[in-house]
């Protein structure tokens, strides 16, 4: 596998859907709706079959599982190239953002913050919209080496190591305590946190709309190291 490849499996470690299947190399996702992530067939390395088979696998998978068939593949490689030629199209219509671009950074400055092993009722409400998760909620956010970062009532992250990277997410502000400096807090505090847990190097996946994200996480040395985008059947 490539650098982007082998990239997309690590955080699809830190990223821990409900069921998970192989073919051959992709792996086959449900965790009841909650993400495109956890929702979706990562199509990196070799599916092991012709890839119009794969594509049936994917959508029986997907159809198993009431969910909606959808690939998650490298922008501009060879698998999108056969995605197209097999009539599939990107899905644009994803309220989420169908195209992604994953960057890498450094851990940061180290933080005083403290990083929680379990997540309390205000880091539900921020990062999920309700203190009462779903269980494919709280499975997805909670499973694995994971640490939650929280500031009262109106600042939370995500962090979870796999292998040797930090790949945060879920980070929220409240709008009322925006500008003031909670998100470079929140990241130090969670870089501090995957360091002494394993982590060599930070990975963050942004939606490329998300304009304010971009900014603020280039301010703290963030690069773009290849994108993805959702696939689905025309």
């Amino acid at each position: 596998m490539n650098a982007a490849e082998t990239l997309e499996i690590a955080c699809t470690a830190a990223w821990d859907p409900l069921i998970s299947e192989s073919l051959g190399e992709w792996r086959l996702r449900w965790a009841g709706g909650f993400t495109g992530r956890a929702n979706s067939a990562l199509a990196v390395g070799d599916p092991g079959v012709p890839i119009a088979a794969a594509l049936r696998r994917v959508c029986d998978f997907a159809h198993s599982h009431r969910i909606e068939p959808r690939v998650h593949a490298i922008k501009d490689g060879t698998t999108e190239d056969a995605l197209a030629a097999e009539g599939w199209i990107p899905d644009i219509e994803y309220a989420n953002g169908h195209e992604v671009t994953v960057l890498t950074g450094p851990l940061g400055d180290g933080d005083a913050t403290p990083v929680l092993d379990e997540p309390t009722p205000a880091w539900w409400e921020l990062t999920t919209g309700s203190a009462d998760p779903s269980p494919a909620q709280r499975h997805v956010l909670a499973t694995g080496k994971v640490g939650f970062g929280v500031l009262g009532d109106f600042a939370a992250v995500r962090g979870a190591v796999a292998d040797d990277i930090l790949l945060v997410g879920r980070l929220a502000v409240r709008p009322e305590h925006r500008r003031r400096g909670h998100a470079v807090t929140l990241m130090n505090a969670i870089g501090a946190w995957g360091a002494r847990h394993g982590a060599a190097r930070c990975v963050l996946q942004v939606s490329v709309t998300n304009a304010a994200a971009l900014a603020l996480y280039a301010r703290l040395g963030f690069t773009e190291h290849h994108r993805y985008r959702y696939w689905i059947p025309a």
